[in-house]
């Protein structure tokens, strides 16, 4: 089993950008929320540049790059466009997600089984860039073994099935998801892979995800964001990172 360390929290501030974009202008500002998020002990900003830029806008992107003193995390789709962008600015990670212009939200995983030779070429110029490339796919064995063998360095998995099924009070459900959660991670762990999980992850869902020993990092950021709107967004996060913490211990 591994060794229980202390678990990173990635702090998505796209709803920030959603909430400027919805009246446009200027407020409020994405980097200013990231500069909140880091001093109140983020441990990296993840931002999705999606290709109709209903959030996170390119200019955001080079601002992050400027002002950030923890690792951004920049999610993107398997496209041309966001290859370039990426090689451009070199963040420190990429998670390479699936997009589909009609959803609300990222609805799943990436399907990476019946892709690998696409993928594989598609994020080799981004490891030699010096990117660590991560994979935001289900908690499925064929997906977590598809993703290693194209060169991944990280698997992100996908928590929104055990999210929804909980704050819905399917709890039987909820507790499947979870398994399969468990399983996978340590699963992908025993590949050699880096273990995140994100979407959907709330004060109420996150302290059984956060126990599990082969996670080494979290990515949150709606409920945060909403959090922010009562309680604002460092005491949000304090609260998170208690929840975290105690957890892990």
């Amino acid at each position: 089993m591994a060794k229980l360390g202390k678990l990173r929290l990635g702090v998505n501030i796209d709803h920030v950008a959603t909430v400027r974009n919805a009246r446009g202008g200027d407020t409020p500002d994405p980097l200013r929320a990231a500069r909140i998020a880091q001093e109140a002990g983020a441990d990296g900003i993840t931002a999705h540049l999606r290709e109709d830029r209903r959030h996170i806008s390119d200019a955001d992107i080079e601002g992050l790059m400027e002002i950030l003193n923890v690792p951004l995390n920049f999610e993107m789709a398997a496209t041309d466009e966001m290859q370039a962008i990426a090689l451009r600015h070199k963040p420190h990670a990429v998670c390479i997600v699936p997009e589909k212009r009609e959803e609300r939200t990222t609805e799943g995983g990436l399907e990476v089984a019946r892709e690998e030779n696409r993928l594989a070429h598609f994020i080799a110029p981004l490891r030699e860039a010096g990117c660590r490339v991560s994979i935001f796919i289900a908690a499925d064995m064929r997906q977590v073994e598809a993703a290693h063998r194209i060169g991944a360095q990280v698997v992100e998995l996908h928590s929104g099935a055990y999210c929804d099924a909980y704050h819905e009070g399917r709890y039987d459900a909820a507790d499947a998801e979870l398994a399969k959660l468990r399983e996978m991670t340590t699963f992908g762990h025993s590949l050699g892979l880096e273990m995140h999980v994100g979407h959907g992850l709330t004060y109420d869902t996150v302290s059984p995800v956060a126990a599990f020993p082969e996670v080494v990092e979290l990515n949150i950021g709606h409920f945060l964001i909403g959090e922010a709107i009562f309680l604002g967004l460092a005491p949000a996060i304090d609260e998170m990172r208690r929840l975290m913490d105690e957890a892990r211990t």
